[in-house]
């Protein structure tokens, strides 16, 4: 069950540059896996073998559309993991205001679940010390939108700031990409797109062909703090799924 006391994650630290204290640091999650809804129809199948893949695929699918279509008529539906609902965003002038899409947007707001709560607090956390790398994502800011960490703009641009996230090396992988989280394809960024490619800062161009849908952030790079290459590329993944809404 979700709540056993087997629940445990890895948190690593890393330097807190925002502070005047020069011992301070902040702790991240390790990400143990990346699961797509057909990973976690395997794992139910073989736990129950009475259960039949392609029959939980199509009662998903059919589950989905219902709570999309329900949702965006106005109700709130609790599906899955969370409380859905929609919500308003922008001001509105006057008593008689109308709706104007320039300036107002529906936004979806979700809650967790009382029952993920509790597995979270439940959850035993095991901080390992500082991260042997180092290279971290902090931030992703669409430059277009203002958005942070929410948001990609086809043709427009993105301020990445971490650490260690300079973009150096030959070797396989190396690079940005983004990973689209329903079909798994993957867009690299080309190197003539990254603008300002700094230990700290990254500045690049969204490729305009991007498909709108939800989509994740990888970098790989082989920088090393000494001024040499890593033998041995190193990845990291953001933390939160960038949508693209066109």
């Amino acid at each position: 069950m979700a709540t056993t006391e087997k629940n445990s994650v890895m948190v690593e630290l890393y330097d807190l540059s925002i502070t005047e204290q020069k011992d301070d640091r902040f702790g991240r999650v390790i990400t143990s896996k990346s699961l797509s809804e057909e990973d976690l129809v395997n794992i139910a199948v073989t736990r129950r073998t009475d259960l039949n893949a392609t029959t939980l695929k199509a009662a998903m699918e059919i589950l989905k559309e219902i709570a999309i279509e329900q949702i965006a008529n106005g109700a709130s539906v609790n599906f899955g993991l969370g409380y859905f609902s929609l919500g308003v965003n922008g001001v509105f002038i006057g008593d008689s205001a109308r709706w104007d899409s320039s300036k107002h947007k529906l936004s979806v707001h979700v809650t967790p679940t009382s029952n993920l709560r509790q597995a979270i607090n439940s959850c035993t956390a095991v901080v390992r010390g500082m991260a042997t790398t180092g290279l971290a994502i902090n931030s992703i800011t669409d430059m277009g939108s203002g958005e942070v960490n929410s948001r990609l703009t086809p043709g427009g641009g993105i301020n990445l700031t971490g650490s260690k996230i300079k973009i150096e090396g030959d070797a396989a992988g190396v690079g940005i990409k983004l990973i689209n989280q329903d079909t798994q394809e993957e867009t690299p960024i080309p190197r003539q797109s990254i603008l300002v490619n700094d230990p700290s800062k990254i500045t690049f161009i969204v490729p305009e062909s991007l498909a709108n849908g939800d989509y994740l952030l990888v970098l790989t790079t082989q920088f090393g703090n000494s001024g040499s290459l890593l033998k041995e590329p190193r990845s990291c993944n953001s933390e939160y799924i960038l949508k693209v809404t066109v």
